[in-house]
């Protein structure tokens, strides 16, 4: 039975996740240490199948590479196993490992709420330089693959995706996945948003390694979840899948479309991610809300996405003022590679008040906000809209703006210091008025249900959490830093309304001047 088109229970879900002033306060929430989440999936039974560790750096500029809409997808253009461990380590990796007295802690190449990684990653191949095909589950502690099925599966994901020509035509086909429990042990049912945006910083990251190896790339949203299910070996409950990315192209195609009911189910030892994992059933009801039940709705799914822009109900003033970016020449940007900036990441934890230039605003909006290629939204139009308040930057009078992306061009909505409310909007947190820049991802969500049902829920937090993940690159690029933060719901509508009236927000990133960390 499907319910995508029963948008209802989307509503449902995000209404009862909202955040609000007295929400936080009549609900307070400990963690429970001693149940704390694994941060790594093991499977114990199955050898593992060491990637290389040494592979040619691309030196393709960060800014370039996540500015890019991708490479056209045209010939044979197959990944290597170096090419693959250098997508999987950029993109889902540890950079950094840090030691302490009673363990160690893992930096990941992406940034993730409460630094929790709720997503795994499995590879779907066919014989590539290097590695067999087969089916593989890839863990970032020990930077490994384990084969969870032998033998070229893809055309597996290709009746998953109701011949989804960027699958079809793949080599390589990337599964994303969330395990709950190690989300859901801090946010509780607010997870599921968290599960998106997480992934949508991977995919960000993973979108411009593909770029910088000259390899086509897309995020495929449109797919029958059992059957990926199955193919992976995951149950969809405590462990979700999340989204695609299909990597490469080649004219010899994919093997003949089949359904997963022909694979033998995976009953594969794996070591629980914690001693008692607390079930959270709005979860599993969003995600069967929005999920897709055969190929027929698939293929319906995909078409409903059409060509449109996410629309500005809201009328602007009747003469705006509009501040247009203010863009450097390319052989003005820094050239810091992608690679490089991908491994000095983190988040910033502290903002030091300070101004940034209004270029490197302008860079920042220019590079994060291009195309992105998506299966079932037209990848010059975007579901969210960028709205801001800007508190310290050079050249910006100080204020709310709505960037208005097609005339690349601020708009601004109100004058004033508003760095106070901004910090009260990302949960009383200072780093949102520290920031020079707040900015708020929002999506007309009412619309984006109309044309995509539930699972347009899952897409327009997905790609807010890309458009987030290219804001960390291209800001850390330009040497200041840029945290994810998240928000009191109703509150971010009603202080950028009316122009943001009916609009919902997905997400929140400030960029600013790394402050240093208090000592205590």
């Amino acid at each position: 039975m499907t319910f995508n088109r029963e948008t209802g229970l989307a509503w449902r879900y995000h209404d009862l996740t909202k955040h609000s002033y007295w929400s936080i306060r009549t609900s307070p929430h400990y963690l429970d240490w001693s149940n704390q989440p694994a941060p790594f999936k093991i499977y114990p039974s199955i050898d593992p199948i060491k990637l290389p560790v040494e592979f040619p750096l691309t030196g393709v500029r960060a800014l370039d590479a996540i500015a890019s809409p991708g490479i056209v997808a045209t010939g044979e253009a197959t990944p290597t196993v170096e090419q693959l461990a250098s997508v999987l380590l950029h993109s889902a990796g540890v950079t950094k490992e840090k030691k302490y007295a009673g363990g160690s802690f893992y930096f990941r190449a992406a940034a993730c709420a409460g630094a929790l990684y709720p997503t795994e990653v499995y590879v779907v191949c066919r014989d590539i330089e290097g590695l067999a095909a087969g089916v593989y589950h890839f863990n970032p502690g020990d930077f490994s693959l384990r084969q969870l099925r032998g033998g070229d599966h893809r055309g597996v994901l290709t009746h998953a995706t109701a011949s989804e020509p960027a699958v079809a035509a793949a080599p390589v086909t990337l599964i994303y996945s969330a395990i709950s429990f190690r989300s859901t042990w801090k946010y509780r049912d607010r997870a599921y948003r968290y599960h998106f945006w997480d992934n949508g910083m991977i995919l960000a990251n993973a979108l411009a390694m593909a770029t910088a190896h000259n390899l086509p790339a897309e995020v495929v949203l449109g797919f029958v979840d059992s059957e990926v299910n199955r193919l992976i070996g995951i149950d969809g409950q405590s462990e979700l899948p999340l989204s695609l990315l299909a990597l490469g192209h080649t004219e010899a195609g994919s093997p003949a479309a089949r359904p997963a009911s022909e694979l033998a189910e995976l009953n594969l030892e794996v070591i629980p991610p914690s001693p008692s994992p607390v079930d959270y059933p709005s979860m599993r009801e969003m995600q069967e809300a929005s999920s897709l039940v055969d190929e027929n709705e698939v293929r319906l799914w995909r078409e409903s996405g059409g060509p449109e822009a996410a629309s500005n109900r809201a009328a602007s003033i009747a003469e705006p003022r509009l501040t247009p970016l203010l863009m450097p020449s390319d052989d003005q940007l820094p050239e810091a590679s992608l690679e490089a900036v991908i491994e000095r990441r983190g988040s910033t934890r502290r903002f030091a008040r300070k101004q940034i230039s209004f270029a490197h605003l302008s860079i920042i909006l220019d590079r994060a906000t291009r195309d992105i290629p998506f299966d079932c939204v037209d990848q010059t139009a975007h579901l969210n809209e960028l709205y801001m308040i800007v508190n310290r930057v050079e050249g910006l009078e100080p204020g709310a703006y709505f960037y208005r992306r097609d005339e690349r061009a601020l708009e601004q909505l109100k004058p004033g210091d508003f760095s106070e409310k901004a910090s009260y909007l990302v949960l009383e947190q200072e780093l949102g008025g520290d920031a020079s820049v707040t900015i708020f991802f929002m999506a007309d969500l009412e619309s984006v249900l109309a044309r995509l049902g539930n699972r347009g829920y899952r897409t327009a937090q997905l790609e807010a959490g890309i458009i987030g993940g290219k804001i960390y690159v291209a800001a850390y690029s330009l040497g200041r830093g840029a945290t994810g933060l998240t928000f009191f719901d109703d509150d971010v509508t009603e202080f950028f309304s009316p122009h943001a009236e009916g609009k919902s927000c997905m997400l929140v990133v400030s960029v600013g001047v790394p402050g240093k960390r208090l000592i205590y």
